[in-house]
């Protein structure tokens, strides 16, 4: 099993979104129709009431992150998810940066980057799955 496809088989996860990835709605609304516990940041301007607006108000003991943010953000957010106990995170496709790299490694966190997380988690026939497909195709899955 790829570690990509085993990530999901975690039982809590901190999305933290800026709403800039429209994936991150969808990887929220799967995990939570699979059961799994959910916690969502919301540090867009105009954040949802009913989400955390900041990283530090995520309870301890989450299993792991998936960050979809600009990638100006994603160093700065690693670095919060670490000090919560965090020790997985998946930075959302194309918006992971050398910074951000070089800061998991730094704090020993693992990290999944250049791959969009509905492209393993999502199921049935749409977008994410056909882009599964094509990226299994090409050898890039």
């Amino acid at each position: 099993m790829l570690e990509q496809e085993s990530f999901w088989e975690n039982s809590s996860f901190a999305i933290i979104t800026d709403k800039t990835k429209p994936a991150m709605k969808l990887t929220i609304d799967e995990l939570a129709r699979r059961g799994k516990k959910v916690y969502v940041v919301d540090l867009s301007d105009s954040p949802d009431k009913e989400m955390m607006q900041s990283i530090s108000d995520l309870p301890q003991d989450i299993d792991c992150a998936i960050i979809g943010l600009k990638r100006e953000n994603t160093e700065n957010a690693i670095v919060e998810l670490k000090k919560k106990g965090i020790k997985k995170c998946w930075i959302h496709w194309r918006t992971e940066t050398i910074q951000a790299k070089k800061k998991c490694a730094e704090l020993q966190m693992k990290c999944i980057f250049g791959k969009c997380p509905m492209m393993y988690l999502s199921s049935g026939f749409n977008i994410h799955t056909m882009h599964g497909s094509l990226a299994k195709l090409l050898g890039k899955y």
